[in-house]
């Protein structure tokens, strides 16, 4: 039974992780799933190897081992997850933080590969009449110079990793997009296929991240979610809602595991 699941859950990985390779071997790229393997740190066979997840009921010596070295981990992401599911998200973004990566900056600054499909011109218009509204630390970091002071989100205050817990909220495609980074990081306690449900919600994230971008990727079947029109953000709003409620379920999911990871420290945790 156990190689079987592992098998399953091999070939499941598989549909994302051989294309991956192959395009590593020959050259090539993907400004989607190839973004999942660059931006967070975790190969492919990593993302291939398949873990039961523990018996929230029965943990062994090693789970113990494993939960104490990473506990403070274990609680920082607890304490986030809990905040974001706390409070409303907020749906008036639209996507524009991948504007404000190139707003106003000049050609040799701009670190995306693929072409603008909107003109300079109309990307400072579009960033200038809708605003900024970013709450997460991860998309601000990369906003330019020239961008970066626009932001005014709900809680007017600048994203900080020391803020993060106080500002992230479940609308954020960053957020929703890293429940696969701490799965990753608390792999071997959680259940393989709860893994592969935050890949792939990380995957229709970024994939909705790009087509609402400013950047032409109809070369790689990607068709623009058009944010500068009215009827463009009422589709992004519709597809970040879609997306907002499968990362609360599979948060929920991830929180339980935790939560049983913390009980077995709570007398240590105490002192």
């Amino acid at each position: 039974m156990t190689q079987a699941l592992a098998e399953a859950h091999r070939a499941r990985a598989q549909q994302w992780t051989t294309p991956r390779k192959e395009r590593k071997a020959s050259g090539e790229r993907e400004p989607v799933l190839d973004f999942l393997f660059d931006y967070y740190p975790y190969s492919p066979t990593k993302l291939e190897q398949w873990f039961p997840g523990i018996d929230t009921n029965e943990f062994s010596g090693e789970h113990i081992e494993f939960i104490n070295k990473h506990r403070r981990r274990i609680e920082f992401v607890i304490e986030l997850l809990e905040a974001i599911n706390s409070r409303p998200g907020t749906f008036n973004c639209f996507g524009l933080h991948e504007w404000a990566m190139v707003y106003k900056a000049p050609p040799t600054d701009i670190r995306h590969p693929d072409p603008l499909r909107v003109s300079e011109t109309e990307l400072a218009h579009t960033v200038d009449s809708i605003g900024l509204r970013c709450t997460h630390i991860d998309a601000f970091r990369f906003f330019t110079a020239a961008a970066a002071p626009l932001n005014n989100n709900s809680m007017n205050q600048i994203p900080t990793r020391e803020n993060q817990i106080q500002l992230d909220q479940k609308g954020c495609l960053h957020a929703n997009m890293d429940l696969y980074k701490y799965c990753m990081w608390f792999q071997p306690l959680l259940p393989g296929d709860l893994v592969l449900d935050c890949f792939e919600l990380a995957l229709r994230t970024r994939t909705l991240d790009m087509q609402a971008s400013p950047y032409d990727l109809a070369a790689f079947g990607y068709s623009p979610i058009a944010i500068e029109t009215t009827e463009g953000r009422a589709e992004y709003v519709r597809i970040q809602k879609e997306i907002t409620d499968s990362a609360t379920e599979l948060r929920g999911k991830l929180l339980h595991v935790l939560h049983a990871a913390r009980e077995v420290l709570s007398p240590a945790l105490q002192h």
